[in-house]
């Protein structure tokens, strides 16, 4: 995908939004104060949301962090991922799912506010990361061989311009450089992956004050819709070419697991008998890998590439983490000392997906350069090689977070926030010792393998 929420509906101008992250804000209840009477023509939606309301009221304001959680455990399936490409992975925890459903969940909340305020602060939050990478990549692209394609002609340098505003997918050479070169032929392509998520999750950005209408008025057939949708566009059974059919397909595939976020913020899961729930869940990932099973390709079962079986699997798998999902002030038990990762994975979270696969590329020069250590070379080599794909695993932590100080702070200055360089909740150091911990500070969200 968690904010402080304001004692009325918004009588005044709120106040600035204290994550650096674009996930959205948790904000006020839509009709004013909790307990206040609703209007006569509010729905049975109304009225479920009001109830939620009341309960997180009844329980205390705060991040809850169970859902940072879960967002730093994607975040790190995802990089995991990357670098094995294990295809298992997308079964165990389909985390490009599970992120568009905390973001939901969290843009239903923020919507009690008027939608154009919530959409402009999403995306001055969102894209100053994505310019600070694209400030980067994009010059090296030309500096190793992308030019202008002349059939395009003007097309082309519009595309371009996705890289300042992702509405579609930008150009990109698919080889550039040459062959034994500091990165592989195919690093554009994979540097610029991680943008279709930027892509689809600015399309259900801009499209959520209509969806969250729908859901309100439908709640069952909006949620479902978008797998129908997939059912359509996602099989073959109707081909929508280029990058307009590829958006559509993100946006079918994981517009379920965004609406599901609806559910949850609206306490419609809560609703629910658990038994319906998760058995309805259950069939519904049943199918997905039913889907699956006959429609493998040749990465296996990589549910990223079955649109069907992903957003069928995804939806329940979603279903279940936030039908069971716990409202922790702090994490409990022997999770209290991943408490600083998780805060750090959320404040910067933007940054993390964007750079992580420009990353594990840099990661594999760096431990070339073992053989040309006098005595390694010759005696481990053969070690270096078995544990190569371990190696790039370790090295890649200290990259990212080499990589979180120096453009992180981007993020604070998007959300319009005194830049931090390790934005990981510590109390800070005075000269005297801190009288003890302090609670964590807001968090929040995302090549060969594409997610």
């Amino acid at each position: 995908m968690t904010h402080p929420s304001q004692p009325s509906a918004y009588p005044q101008q709120p106040p600035p939004e204290p994550y650096t992250v674009p996930f959205p804000v948790q904000e006020p209840y839509p009709y004013g104060d909790v307990g206040q009477a609703l209007p006569p023509d509010a729905g049975p939606m109304a009225h479920a949301h009001a109830k939620a309301q009341e309960a997180r009221a009844e329980k205390g304001a705060g991040r809850d962090r169970y859902l940072d959680l879960l967002r730093a455990v994607a975040l790190v399936r995802v990089v995991v991922f990357h670098l094995f490409g294990w295809a298992w992975l997308t079964i165990l925890f389909p985390s490009m799912g599970v992120m568009f459903a905390l973001a939901g969940s969290l843009m239903a909340r923020s919507l009690a506010r008027p939608a154009w305020s919530v959409i402009r602060g999403r995306l001055r939050r969102l894209l100053p990361p994505m310019w600070a990478f694209a400030a980067l990549v994009v010059p090296m692209m030309f500096v190793m061989g992308l030019k202008p394609v002349r059939e395009e002609g003007i097309w082309w340098f519009l595309k371009l311009g996705c890289y300042i505003l992702p509405v579609g997918s930008p150009p990109f050479p698919w080889e550039s450089g040459s062959e034994g070169g500091f990165l592989e032929q195919s690093w554009a392509e994979q540097a610029v992956g991680p943008l279709w998520y930027i892509r689809a999750y600015l399309w259900f950005v801009l499209a959520s004050p209509l969806l969250l209408k729908a859901f309100r008025r439908l709640p069952w057939a909006t949620l479902l819709a978008p797998v129908g949708l997939t059912a359509v566009i996602g099989t073959g059974l109707v081909n929508v070419p280029g990058a307009t059919g590829e958006a559509l397909v993100d946006f079918g595939t994981f517009g379920s697991c965004w609406i599901l976020g609806f559910a949850h913020n609206d306490g419609l899961l809560r609703r629910v008998p658990r038994y319906i729930s998760v058995s309805s869940a259950a069939i519904i990932m049943a199918f997905g890998l039913w889907w699956a099973s006959g429609h493998l390709t040749e990465e296996g079962w990589n549910l990223d590439e079955i649109p069907l079986a992903q957003a069928a699997w995804s939806l329940g798998f979603c279903t279940i983490l936030l039908q069971y999902a716990p409202s922790w002030k702090e994490l409990p038990g022997r999770l209290a000392g991943w408490d600083s990762p998780v805060t750090l994975a959320n404040n910067r979270a933007v940054t993390i997906y964007l750079w992580h696969n420009l990353l594990l590329m840099a990661t594999m020069p760096i431990i070339d350069q073992l053989w040309n250590v006098p005595w390694v070379g010759d005696h481990l080599g053969t070690y270096i090689d078995a544990s190569y794909d371990v190696l790039v695993l370790i090295l890649i932590w200290p990259l990212i977070g080499v990589m979180i100080v120096a453009v992180g702070w981007v993020e604070d200055v998007a959300a319009k926030r005194r830049p931090r360089l390790w934005p990981n909740g510590a109390p800070k150091r005075t000269g005297k010792r801190a009288a003890g911990p302090r609670a964590p500070e807001p968090a929040g969200p995302p090549g060969p393998h594409r997610r």
